[in-house]
């Protein structure tokens, strides 16, 4: 239990283990989770060159390095299909630009012919030249053959028909052609030109019987080739799906490898080349576990050397291990995230744990809005290990590693909204009310309050207020008052000056524990006792007048002001027109100013002397001819003061402006009751008031606009408002008053988290 609100105790260990059984004990050590090795070797990193001889003797490193056969064999295996299904695919490819050819050039056979007879008899030397070009590449391609030839040719072209096998392989445009011309010579020419544009030129029978025949046999080529392209592909298919099933277990077990290959980067060896030497933070709880761990994996290796473990002192500070849970996580990220603390410092998570979801939800505190809250953090906790596959930052870090903050800000919130008595602006009246308003309309002549328009609760009107408080929060009648408002004013900002006073008190309580833990006994009189008084003197007696005034029966026009009287408390005022609460007070607050100003004093000079005093003994004791220590000693003694003076003015003046940012619990709280209500009125209740015979529609449209507008406004927006002022107000008023947080964090080497963290 100790170890939950202060950080644990940790010890620096000495290890020694044979080098052939390293692998398995920083194995056996990654799954403990709990150690953090030290670097022995600055700036080394060959460390597994030097040993990976001796490294590879066991067992588990072979079964991992014999994995990098079966790699390059699959390697190897997939890159020959890949090559083989590229060579296949091409010669489809062009078995589908011949049959594109065959088929559509019976149309340019029979013009080429008919213009050939019509204009000149055909020779017997007449040729074609039939091909397939880039449609990108062809208006090019034709004004090359008109300037080089003047139009001793015939050109015909059109665009080849992509089929969905095409589109779904991804081809380009392309165009089919056939150029006649006559003679050996003009051909050759123009088959230069086809290859200096990269047309692919094919082959093409003159009789209509030969074409027909290889149509065909094109035809039967493609089939054979698509049959086996899907047998390639199937193949390929199913080498992926076996060596996927293993990509997750080879990629667990190479980043494990990588681990203990920078783990041994960070040890040593002794001379005889025999034994590895480690040095080890770990808790002092688990030492019984780490040596088991080391037994465990010396034993697999076989090593006839039992590993052993050597606790040294140190000097060094030890790194800071807060044990934590899926529960407490998310609330010491929060602690963190403000600064790791001092070692065996006090750990604030136990107590952010209740003071952070209850300061948000007297913010947010509205028992629909806070249900709505619950149950969206009920569903991610049920649903977390489902989401978690979504791999979103967003999601991971934020919603589903706040999931259980998420859940108590809602539950604190609907306690709240039920002591505000305040359901999406509206008001419960479980228990009636302890207010009767008719009385104050039977002087107006009025029987009911349909016919006064304004209700303003006086409870100095005979018969109208029983004295009985309401059983729990806020009275409902306060729902329909006129001067709801100025009540609700006064209520919470009263209310936010006690919460953050006690909040601070609480926080300067809690330094008392880490000056007695540190054996610091001399700041307990010089620091803790003084800022205490100072607080109880001022802000301490600011909240007995809240409540004293609270208890007693007082008319709202005569009234003493609680921040007039503490304003002319601070200033001395006290004229014979200021209306005091109770007899004394003058002679009271007197007594506890001068007090407050006595402590500034103390807590500026008194320390500071005291340090110089021990100084200026030990000074004497040195003797002054080791004048480099005397200067020392004097030049740190300014540092003292000068440090001294900034705390103490640091203190006195935040402890004002904390109380003051505390109001930040008033303003917000009112923000959301008013954003709320103003919803209500204008979306929800509009639809409620038609009675026309599309006011069903028109209701479900503004119960709709409301749900989003709720949602995202009042739930997203506010929460994320009202999460970031409790943020500030734990990190900056609440925890300054006793958490340093100057550690460092524990970071042990750990394979779960290494693997959650890489995934």
């Amino acid at each position: 239990m100790s170890s939950l609100f202060r950080s644990e105790e940790m010890c620096l260990v000495q290890l020694f283990f044979q080098t052939e059984s390293a692998h398995n004990c920083i194995s056996e050590l990654g799954h403990l989770g709990l150690v953090q090795f030290k670097d022995l070797n600055p700036g080394v990193a060959a460390f597994q060159r030097r040993f990976v001889k001796e490294v590879k003797k066991c067992e588990e490193m072979e079964r991992i390095l014999s994995k990098k056969s079966t790699f390059e064999k699959l390697e190897q295996e997939l890159r020959e299909i890949n090559r083989n299904h590229a060579a296949l695919r091409q010669n489809l490819i062009e078995l589908m630009d011949i049959d594109s050819l065959l088929r559509m050039t019976e149309d340019f056979f029979e013009e080429a012919e008919s213009l050939l007879t019509y204009s000149e008899p055909p020779s017997e030397d007449s040729v074609f030249i039939a091909g397939v070009i880039k449609q990108e590449r062809f208006p090019a391609f034709e004004k090359v053959l008109w300037r080089l030839f003047h139009g001793n040719f015939v050109l015909r072209h059109t665009e080849m028909q992509a089929t969905e096998e095409l589109q779904a392989r991804g081809a380009v445009k392309k165009d089919v052609f056939i150029i006649f011309v006559q003679g050996d010579h003009v051909r050759e020419k123009i088959r230069k030109v086809c290859e200096g544009f990269r047309a692919s030129l094919y082959s093409c029978p003159k009789t209509l019987y030969e074409r027909k025949q290889m149509s065909n046999s094109v035809m039967t080529q493609m089939e054979d080739l698509r049959m086996i392209l899907r047998r390639t592909e199937e193949y390929r298919a199913g080498v992926l799906t076996r060596a996927a099933e293993h990509v997750q277990e080879w990629g667990s077990k190479v980043k494990k490898m990588k681990a203990i290959y920078y783990t041994l980067n960070l040890c040593n060896i002794d001379i005889t080349q025999k034994l590895i030497v480690a040095e080890i933070w770990c808790p002092v709880s688990d030492l019984t576990l780490v040596q088991s761990a080391l037994i465990k994996g010396s034993e697999q290796s076989g090593s006839s050397v039992t590993p052993v473990l050597n606790r040294i002192q140190t000097q060094q500070t030890p790194p800071t291990f807060n044990r934590t849970n899926t529960f407490t996580e998310g609330f010491q990220a929060i602690i963190d995230a403000y600064g790791v603390g001092t070692y065996l410092e006090i750990n604030p998570a136990p107590y952010t744990i209740v003071t952070f979801p209850f300061l948000f939800a007297v913010m947010f505190g509205d028992c629909g809005h806070g249900l709505v809250m619950t149950l969206f953090a009920v569903w991610v906790i049920s649903q977390a290990e489902s989401l978690r596959k979504w791999k979103n930052e967003v999601l991971n870090d934020v919603v589903i590693g706040g999931r259980y903050i998420i859940l108590l800000m809602g539950m604190f919130s609907i306690y709240t909204g039920l002591i505000y008595n305040d359901c999406f602006s509206k008001s419960f009246n479980i228990f009636g009310s302890s207010w009767c308003v008719r009385p104050m309309f039977h002087a107006h002549g009025n029987e009911t309050l349909h016919e006064y328009h304004h209700l303003q609760l006086n409870p100095f009107v005979p018969g109208v207020y029983s004295g009985d408080p309401y059983v729990f929060g806020i009275d409902p009648v306060w729902n329909i008052a006129s001067n709801k408002l100025s009540f609700l004013n006064s209520f919470k900002m009263k209310m936010s000056v006690i919460l953050g006073v006690s909040h601070m008190l609480f926080g300067v309580a809690l330094s008392l524990v880490n000056f007695v833990h540190f054996r610091k006994f001399q700041d307990i009189f010089l620091q803790f006792v003084p800022q205490l008084i100072f607080m109880l003197s001022l802000f301490g007696y600011l909240i007995f007048l809240i409540l004293y005034k609270w208890c007693i029966t007082l008319r709202s026009e005569t009234a003493p002001s609680i921040l007039l009287l503490f304003i002319n408390m601070m200033l001395f005022d006290y004229q014979s027109e200021h209306v005091l609460l109770y007899r004394g007070q003058k002679g009271v607050q007197i007594f506890l100013v001068l007090t407050a100003v006595l402590m500034v004093p103390v807590l500026l000079l008194v320390k500071p002397f005291l340090i110089y005093r021990t100084r200026m003994k030990t000074r004497h004791q040195v003797g002054e001819k080791d004048h480099f220590i005397c200067f020392l000693l004097q030049v740190s003694m300014g540092d003292i003061f000068v440090y001294q003076a900034i705390h103490t003015i640091e203190f006195c003046l935040g402890c004002i402006s904390n109380t003051t940012s505390y109001l930040r619990l008033w303003a917000l709280s009112l923000a959301h009751a008013e954003l709320s209500e103003v919803l209500w009125r204008m979306v929800l209740q509009v639809g409620l008031k038609i009675s026309s015979g599309m006011g069903s529609l028109m209701l479900v449209v503004l119960f709709a606009a409301f749900a989003v507008l709720t949602v995202t406004v009042l739930l997203i927006m506010e929460g994320l408002s009202a999460f970031l002022h409790a943020l500030r107000l734990h990190w900056v008023e609440f925890q300054n008053k006793f958490y340093e947080g100057s550690g460092y964090k524990f970071t042990p080497l750990s394979f779960d988290s290494l693997l959650k963290t890489q995934q």
